[in-house]
C-alpha cells in the first residue's frame, strides 16, 4: 500500500524543472521530485548526525576516512569475490 499524498504548488527555476521533466521518465515529474526530495532529507538528517557525532568526538580525520574507505573496499572484494569491485 502507497504512502497518502497530497497535491503541493512548488516553483523552482524553469531549466531545473525542464530537465527534470525530461528524465522523469514513466513515473513522471511528481515521483521524480519526490524522491529527490526524500534524497535531500536523507543527506540533512546524515548531516544533523556528523554534526552531533563531532561535537562529542571531534571531527573525522582524512586518515580515519580512508581507513573506512579501505575497510570498505575489502569487504566488497569478498563479498564478490573480487569482481566489479572498485
Amino acid at each position: 500500500m502507497s504512502e497518502p499524498t497530497g497535491k503541493y504548488s512548488i516553483t523552482m527555476p524553469r531549466d531545473i524543472a525542464e530537465a527534470a521533466k525530461a528524465r522523469s521518465g514513466p513515473s513522471g515529474l511528481s515521483a521524480y521530485v519526490a524522491a529527490a526530495v526524500a534524497r535531500q532529507i536523507e543527506r540533512d538528517n546524515l548531516n544533523e548526525l556528523i554534526t552531533v557525532a563531532e561535537a562529542e568526538h571531534g571531527p573525522v580525520t582524512n586518515e580515519e576516512i580512508q581507513a573506512l574507505r579501505d575497510q570498505l573496499h575489502q569487504a566488497r572484494q569478498q563479498t564478490h569475490g573480487g569482481a566489479n569491485a572498485a
